[in-house]
């Protein structure tokens, strides 16, 4: 499947959860430092990868998600700390349909609740994580027990009030929005943790990314020590994802330009794949939830590519 070019940097891409064919990309300026942003939804089509729409903003986007309740509903985190929201079948004049303004530096991870689906996440870099709801004119909470910035939000798949986040004070975090206070802190690395998710199998058991360059595997039962720890990125993992379609496959994407899928049960060697079809940092990637194996990936050399696990993804 050939590539997408962007305008700008890649720095989000997220499948649609609604529409196999369907993704969304942020994008920045000038790698996110200075300069505007372009919220971008693609569709793949027989002739290629097509841009179906695009927003553009006035500040850097770092990443976007989905809504789970409406497929035209799509929400992009902005460096000037707003979270926008689209709507496709909304005319031009009317987007963003909303734009939420409470955090005070750049806004760097979304995510939005699959179980619960009216409700999502942010992540910023002002060292606090907010809930949101589209029908309410403000956040519903702010969570701000991290001491640096936060990288990553991720809801549990199989718990509507229960989340993790991962930041630069180097702890991965766990939520339950019942309780007052976090649940959980594990010092999961020595440096910046910059991404974390849920395995889809599994609600107990978590991956994490750090600029120390490793992955670890941590089951929040016993959170002493990671269940597993994966090496073969040569410079800090960017975002971590488990599959939704296979309990033990990890993707992977890193500063030195790499993606890599890995078997975390594997018995010796847990490294599968390594794609190296980018040219600078790839910072952006998702597995689609939908189709098993298509895979998508963004990057600071402007491009955008979907293609099957196993798969060149330049053929």
């Amino acid at each position: 499947m050939p590539i997408f070019k962007t305008a700008y940097n890649g720095y989000g891409v997220k499948f649609s959860p609604f529409l196999e064919t369907r993704l969304a990309v942020a994008t920045s300026q000038n790698f996110g430092i200075i300069g505007n942003g372009r919220q971008y939804v693609l569709e793949l089509t027989p002739q290629g990868i097509q841009e179906l729409i695009s927003f553009d903003t006035r500040d850097g986007l770092y990443d976007c998600t989905w809504s789970e309740e409406n497929e035209n509903i799509l929400v992009s985190a902005s460096g000037d700390g707003s979270v926008k929201v689209w709507d496709l079948a909304a005319p031009p004049h009317q987007n963003p349909l909303k734009s939420f303004e409470e955090h005070s530096h750049e806004v760097y991870s979304l995510d939005w609740n699959t179980v619960r689906r009216d409700v999502f996440l942010s992540g910023s870099w002002d060292d606090s994580i907010k809930l949101w709801s589209l029908g309410a004119p403000g956040s519903l909470r702010t969570f701000a027990e991290h001491k640096y910035c936060v990288y990553t939000v991720a809801w549990n798949p199989a718990h509507a009030d229960i989340f993790a986040s991962a930041s630069g004070d180097c702890t991965l975090r766990i939520w339950d929005v019942r309780q007052p206070h976090s649940t959980l802190a594990i010092p999961a690395h020595e440096f910046e943790i910059l991404a974390c998710d849920w395995n889809k199998y599994n609600d107990c058991v978590l991956v994490s990314g750090s600029v120390d360059k490793t992955i670890k595997l941590w089951d929040v039962r016993s959170p002493r020590e990671p269940m597993t720890v994966l090496q073969g990125h040569t410079y800090a993992v960017r975002r971590v994802k488990f599959s939704p379609h296979h309990a033990n496959l990890i993707a992977s994407c890193s500063y030195d330009m790499s993606l890599c899928l890995w078997d975390y049960q594997a018995p010796e060697d847990a490294l599968l794949m390594r794609y190296d079809h980018h040219t600078e940092f790839a910072v952006g990637l998702d597995l689609s939830t939908l189709v098993d194996g298509l895979m998508a990936s963004t990057a600071w050399d402007e491009t955008v590519y979907v293609w099957q696990q196993g798969q060149d993804p330049r053929l």
